[in-house]
């Protein structure tokens, strides 16, 4: 197996929907699924084309109810693209005889390609050889180069190159009885210059989107000067390119297509921007050759080399991780920087949670940080240009400060469904999953954790500090206090773990939420510990105003203080920490007997409630939020959060805590599995590595059944890449200090990666006797690196190397 090539063979229908979301290609600014460009949708393929940050609201009718949804839009399709032999049927390969078939993605290069040799219904038998891009290059472009080659005998050959605005949202099964029209066409067109045209409006955001295509004939470098015919329906253009090919030689079709939106920088209008920059475009090697280089610098940062003994690996686990950091990296790039967008949990890759971001950036931005830390910069600006919204978010609950909303799209408002569709039961049932409250606490870690790795000071002055200090002041307002018993309270939420709504035998419609979750509490402590951190690095100018701005007072913050120090949190049983109050009398569940019913029980909530039960019941999880707090803080610093909450753990806690739970979670979720792989890393190690494996598996064997069609889970493929790039290196950055404690699992002989932290650019080499850590030559200040207690400070162009403990390996 090649390392930098994800490759299929032969033609499978049944899989098609996989391989068009892992062969989607993007650019940070736009996307576009891995479709055949003789295709459109149907229940094999789907071609959608989105927008980073393109949503639109439609209302649909539920019974005697109105749903609005905000949906990532699917615009416009670019790729239409066949042929047809002496005036024969349009090519459609399901329609064809597959004699072979492949269907690869080149990571390096960023390159989708087909290649195909099919029989046609008269017999005919054609080569097809593709190759696509959308450029990392140019943010507005994307690409197609094909060679068709009729085999045994010359004729006319017609190209039908076409751009289809009729599209609709319907990517996701479940979604398909909601509004999905979201787009009005305004114009269709061939336009000067051999240009198709098409420019589109979305209904509600009103945000115009245009499309111009240049297609050309080649043969060898000469363009052929085909006969042209225009045909144009409602919402789509296209046109016929009719010439003659020779036999056994190849046709070259070039379709470049430029794509612009009304929010551009620099542009009078998207229609003009389109065509002048598709008619500027150069030919497609071209476009591939900048394509590439871009890759190369992206690549150069991001890649982590892995050298592995694993005889049975044949390279699948560096090719699986390349996949994840590819697909991370078509979602988040430098051409993300200056548009408003946050990361949705599904990518830019189809319109599962219809596009929406809700907490995956905690398993992302670590790995942006200290890779490409303006990429989280910009990121974090999403949220706080939300900050206003959030605020009124807060008001209107009745409480004070910055209460963000569980799914968020354009503005900042909760984008959480009311209703959602259990496909197991046929019924829709009430959504409450706005009550995760603890993504505020997402949006305050990331802060901190950014201003850690980068000591970005003009970010924590201008943006982070009052994103920190309105969470945590939510925090504060949002507990109540127990006089009789001195406590804290945080009552009726929800956490990570969505199976649990309420307490057994509430209304399923408004199930009340849970009290003193332990996991929204801790991380509501450690936010208002941290938030006065934050505020005190500020200058004191800078701190007199932000305090006058905010009318934040020296009460105030005594009370955070208080509740910092006092906030309930439940434990039951051999030092196991309460998920939330009242779990332990939760009944236990039957794992064997439903696992024996149903084999595949990932999604319990979904069974239980087509069986007339309820996940509320019973001690399980979709997730086990507990141990995401071992997840997120080290062993030191959850020690410190607890303590300073009045409790005590030792060494032998976190190891029980993980054993109790994992017994009792059904990986519900992609990120379970992660979460529980990081936990494990120093208990279980090979359990751990198990983990990490059927992580990496996640989207490859679409473990959900039927979820990575309608697009990839961008947190699972960023924390599995993390899981190599922190967990099993031990790094950490914390007080100003580099930390690592390497433990590689026993497979991984060597591991090489570059980082940058504080302005340094380091390159990372772990064995398992030896860390090393070069700094390049750059202009920054000397950085302070640790490894169990042994200190170095490193300049650059400066490298140390600590010789490691000897340790069991993992594994």
């Amino acid at each position: 197996m090649n390392g930098w090539r994800l490759r299929w063979d032969g033609y499978r229908p049944d899989e098609e929907g996989l391989r068009e979301s892992l062969s989607t290609l993007g650019n940070g600014g736009f996307a576009t699924r891995g479709a055949t460009t003789d295709s459109a949708a149907d229940l094999v393929h789907y071609p959608g084309t989105y927008l980073a940050g393109g949503y639109d609201r439609a209302v649909t009718r539920i019974g005697d109810r109105e749903v609005e949804n905000e949906d990532l839009v699917n615009f416009p399709n670019w790729l239409p693209l066949t042929f047809r032999l002496d005036g024969g049927a349009w090519f459609r390969l399901d329609d064809a005889e597959v004699l072979t078939y492949r269907h690869e993605v080149r990571l390096r290069e960023g390159v989708l390609a087909r290649e195909a040799r099919v029989r046609l219904k008269g017999g005919r038998t054609v080569r097809w050889s593709e190759r696509r891009i959308v450029s990392m290059d140019d943010p507005h472009l994307g690409a197609i180069s094909v060679d068709v080659t009729p085999e045994g005998e010359a004729g006319k050959i017609e190209i039908l190159s076409a751009l289809d605005g009729t599209v609709v949202n319907g990517g996701v099964a479940r979604y398909r009885d909601l509004e999905g029209r979201h787009l009005e066409v305004l114009d269709a067109a061939a336009v000067d210059g051999g240009l198709l045209f098409l420019r589109c409006r979305t209904r509600r955001s009103r945000l115009e989107v245009a499309e111009a295509a240049r297609t050309r004939l080649y043969a060898g470098s000469d363009v052929l000067d085909a006969k042209r015919t225009v045909e144009e329906r409602s919402g789509w253009i296209g046109e016929r390119l009719e010439t003659t090919v020779a036999a056994d030689r190849p046709l070259r079709i070039e379709k470049v297509v430029a794509l612009h939106a009304s929010r551009d920088h620099a542009i009078a209008e998207p229609g003009t921007a389109s065509c002048e920059t598709a008619r500027r475009a150069p030919r497609f090697d071209a476009l591939l050759a900048a394509h590439e280089r871009a890759w190369r610098g992206l690549w150069e940062r991001f890649d982590l080399t892995l050298d592995l003994a694993d005889e049975c690996d044949d390279g699948g686990t560096q090719l699986k991780l390349r996949t994840h950091t590819f697909h991370l990296l078509q979602t988040v790039s430098p051409h993300s920087i200056d548009l408003d967008v946050g990361v949705p949990a599904r990518g830019w890759h189809g319109e599962a949670y219809r596009g929406h971001i809700f907490w995956d950036e905690l398993f992302i931005f670590p790995l942006l940080s200290l890779r490409m830390p303006v990429l989280t910069r910009a990121l974090l600006l999403y949220r706080f240009r939300r900050l206003p919204a959030a605020r009124r978010a807060a008001v209107a609950a009745g409480h004070r400060g910055a209460m963000f909303p569980w799914q968020s799209g354009s503005d900042g408002r909760e984008e959480s469904q009311t209703v959602h569709l259990n496909p197991d039961s046929g019924r829709w049932i009430a959504d409450v999953t706005h009550r995760q409250r603890h993504i505020g606490a997402a949006v305050a870690y990331n802060v901190w954790h950014y201003y850690e790795v980068t000591e970005d000071h003009d970010f924590l002055d201008r943006y982070g500090a009052e994103l920190m200090l309105e969470i945590a002041r939510f925090w504060a307002s949002l507990a109540t206090y127990d006089e009789a018993r001195d406590r804290y309270e945080i009552l009726g939420i929800m956490g990570p773990d969505e199976y649990h709504t309420g307490y057994p035998d509430a209304d399923p419609e408004d199930p009340g939420g849970l009290d003193n979750n332990a996991y929204t509490n801790v991380m509501a402590a450690w936010t208002l510990t941290r938030a006065r951190d934050a505020l005190d690095l500020l200058d004191r100018d800078r701190q007199r105003r932000l305090r006058d701005d905010l009318g934040l007072t020296s009460n105030e913050l005594d009370r955070w203080v208080d509740v910092s120090r006092k906030l309930e949190i439940c434990f039951h049983g051999d030092g196991i920490i309460s998920q939330f109050r009242g779990y332990d009398e939760l009944e236990e569940f039957d794992w064997e007997g439903y696992r024996e019913r149903y084999g595949d029980i990932q999604r319990l909530d979904r069974i239980l409630e087509a069986e007339g039960d309820s996940t509320n019941r019973y001690k399980v999880s979709k997730q086990a939020d507990v141990l995401m707090l071992f997840y997120l803080l080290s062993a030191d610093e959850l020690g410190l959060v607890l303590e300073q909450l009045g409790h005590r753990i030792d060494a032998e806690t976190i190891p029980r805590n993980v054993e109790y739970y994992l017994a009792r979670t059904s990986h519900g979720s992609t990120l379970s599995a992660v979460t529980h792989a990081w936990v494990l890393a120093r208990s279980d190690r090979r359990a751990s590595w198990h983990l990490f494996r059927r992580s990496l598996d996640s989207d490859f064997a679409d473990v959900q059944g039927g979820t990575t069609p309608e697009g990839i889970h961008t947190g699972a493929m960023a924390g599995t890449i993390d899981l190599v790039h922190r967990c099993y290196t031990g790094l950490e950055t914390r007080g100003g200090v580099l930390r690592f404690d390497p433990v590689l699992p026993r497979s991984m002989r060597r591991l090489r990666m570059k980082m940058a932290y504080r302005r340094q650019r380091l390159e990372i080499e772990v064995t398992h006797d030896r860390l090393t850590i070069a700094s390049r030559p750059v202009t920054a200040l000397p950085i302070t690196l640790a490894y169990r207690g042994h200190y170095r400070r490193i300049s650059p162009g400066e490298t140390h190397e600590f010789r490691l403990l000897e340790k069991r390996p993992l594994g």
